[in-house]
């Protein structure tokens, strides 16, 4: 609403793509708005420098100014894909691309020069009222870190007393998340230097924590009562309220102390162990160990990604969205209907990395688009004409952002309708410095953004196409190794962060996944093959928390039980192909007592690990392609 203001009040050009970038430098915590901001206000500057001296040159040449626009735009994609600058390097592109495409319209230096200027604004203004907002405003990262705990740890009491369906789901979601983010934001709070060193350890501590009381919470749920008793359960549970309490007051709980009030010997050996494992990660919850000089430092990462270049997927999504972007820079010129011209932004705007993201995207996108299109239109008929001040324009902007940033910052699954709503809306009823009435204009900028998401969909499906597949059996593996290294660690530290890991892997093996589907037929695997690894991430799901359970109590047992998985691991990664199969022997069977052999109280937990890993092994000795998987049953 203050970026309008301003554009408004200055008469700024395209007042609609300058209220836009705001939906690209405003994040949840204000360290990050504010990094994010000044970074991309640094690159433009140095981009539009650059740009200064070639102007004259660029004007009267056209084929130089499209070599630019190509070079320039090739460059920034390459580096968004590959480098730091991936949060602001399409948005960087689409100005840069956009102010070159502005110059075929201006006569002479200096007004190419003031057009150069006015590129600057797009994006100087939208941060700088980025700034002011979340320095004033926005909330500082410890503190959305430390909500994040607790909205775990009381939906885990809540998971603990009345697992509903709807307690699930959202248990599942904050899981599925993992705690990568909460981990950011502690950087965040680091960089801003906000907190003591010896509180961001501690919730470092428990956000590590954190992950293994939502496994053991998973664990107890697939089965309450045989699991843990009601009693246990609430004690841990209001133990864990109690906690979440703490966080949401702004602190974090120390010297956690689980008190069983039943007997010695009156909890089996399963459930005994459950408890005792609650007590454990519980007691030191929040509490560093008490030698964090013994910690590695931490190795930093340059500007570039490891594989910046040696992966030519980078080359690939560079060349992609240029082509997209340079076919409708042509046509639209070619017609002369510069009308259209927000199909050159849609391209920098809506490109994705893989083809599955692409296609799965492409309804979020064409539904945002009309949602926001239906209502600029409307607001044009409707309520323009009744508008009589900056400020009603301003209520009118507020609220329909209001709503559209409230879906962008819904997740992933519904992310991009909120976007393209925005940016849809915008380009309607933002015409200039005066109210907008000119239906026409609408029109085209609606036509050029439907137009350019369908130039970006056959382009990215068609032409390289980059699948997800490639990264899932390598990312199972790992899990594989991790949770084998899990089981033989002989410290307690040491099995918490494979067990996050593990975690936070899943999770992104589960949305690739999800993604593959989307694929075209000419990448996608089969669907044989996506039901397999759809199973196998839900048999190690189901494993996670019972060998956390079973990690370095038995050393034969965790031996045998680490080889199995090494195994697993081994067979895996020999498959090269999604539907390659392998006609060789079943791998042989541990040596592992059968389940009839258990007492009954063995039983639970050890009967999980059986089941799980039997399932994983017939599976792979299929080859893992899918060949039968109709008969696997999951538990």
């Amino acid at each position: 609403m203050l970026t309008m203001l301003v554009t408004e009040i200055y008469q700024t050009p395209d007042p609609a793509l300058t209220t836009y970038i705001v939906f690209f430098v405003v994040k949840p915590d204000r360290t990050s708005s504010v990094v994010l901001g000044l970074t991309m206000l640094v690159v433009i500057t140095f981009t539009i420098g650059i740009l200064f001296p070639l102007s004259i040159l660029l004007i009267n040449i056209s084929i130089f100014r499209v070599a630019a626009m190509v070079v320039l735009s090739f460059m920034l994609l390459f580096a968004s894909s590959s480098s730091k600058l991936q949060p602001v390097g399409n948005i960087v592109a689409l100005i840069v691309i956009y102010a070159l495409d502005l110059l075929t319209t201006v006569p002479d230096g200096e007004t190419a020069t003031r057009t150069l200027l006015y590129t600057w604004l797009f994006v100087g203004i939208p941060v700088g009222m980025s700034l002011v907002v979340n320095l004033v405003m926005a909330p500082a990262p410890r503190s959305l870190a430390q909500r994040a705990l607790a909205i775990r740890l009381g939906l885990a009491a809540t998971m603990l007393r009345d697992p509903t369906a709807r307690t699930r789901r959202s248990f599942k979601a904050v899981t599925a998340v993992g705690t990568g983010g909460i981990l950011e934001w502690l950087e965040r709070t680091g960089m801003e230097k906000s907190s003591p060193p010896q509180d961001l350890a501690a919730l470092r501590q428990a956000t590590d924590s954190i992950a293994t009381v939502l496994l053991l919470t998973d664990l107890i749920a697939r089965d309450p009562d045989r699991m843990l008793p009601q009693r246990q359960r609430e004690i841990i549970a209001q133990t864990l309220g109690g906690m979440a309490a703490i966080f949401q007051a702004g602190g974090y709980p120390v010297e956690v102390k689980l008190e069983n009030d039943a007997e010695e010997d009156a909890l089996s050996p399963s459930p005994a162990a459950i408890f005792g494992e609650f007590q454990e990660v519980l007691g030191s919850f929040a509490e560093p160990p008490p030698s964090p000089a013994a910690e590695a430092p931490k190795k930093k990462s340059g500007f570039f990604r490891p594989d910046a270049f040696t992966n030519p997927d980078h080359v690939y999504y560079a060349l992609k969205g240029t082509l997209a972007a340079m076919f409708c820079y042509i046509v639209y010129t070619s017609l002369n209907w510069r009308g259209i011209h927000t199909c050159l932004i849609t391209c920098y705007i809506v490109a994705l990395g893989t083809a599955g993201e692409t296609v799965e995207k492409l309804s979020l996108r064409l539904l945002g688009c009309i949602l926001g299109a239906s209502t600029g239109l409307a607001a044009i008929v409707f309520l323009m004409p009744d508008l009589d001040s900056i400020g009603a324009l301003m209520i009118v902007v507020f609220l329909f952002t209001l709503a559209a940033a409230w879906i962008a910052a819904g997740g992933p699954r519904i992310a991009y309708a909120g976007l393209q709503m925005a940016f849809a809306f915008f380009l309607c009823i933002l015409q200039g410095p005066t109210p907008a009435f000119d239906l026409t204009t609408a029109r085209d900028r609606i036509i050029g953004i439907l137009f350019g998401n369908f130039v970006v969909y056959m382009v990215f499906t068609n032409i390289w196409p980059v699948s997800v597949v490639k990264r899932i059996d390598p990312a199972i593996v790992s899990m594989l190794r991790q949770l084998s290294g899990m089981v033989k660690a002989a410290n307690w530290p040491e099995r918490r962060t494979l067990a996050t890991r593990a975690q936070a892997a899943l999770s992104a093996v589960e949305s690739d996944i999800a993604i593959a589907q989307y694929e075209p037929s000419s990448i996608r695997p089969p669907v044989t093959w996506l039901r397999a690894r759809r199973r196998t991430a839900l048999d190690i799901a189901a494993l996670e928390g019972p060998l956390l359970l079973t990690a370095n109590q038995t050393p034969s047992l965790c031996q045998d039980i680490a080889h199995r998985l090494d195994r697993l691991a081994d067979s895996l990664g020999t498959l090269k192909e999604p539907a390659m199969q392998t006609n060789g022997p079943s791998p042989a069977s541990s040596a592992l007592p059968p389940l009839d052999a258990l007492t009954e109280d063995q039983h639970p937990v050890r009967q999980l690990i059986e089941i799980h890993l039997e399932n994983l092994e017939q599976m792979f000795a299929q080859g893992h392609a899918g060949e039968g998987a109709g008969n696997h049953a999951p538990v």
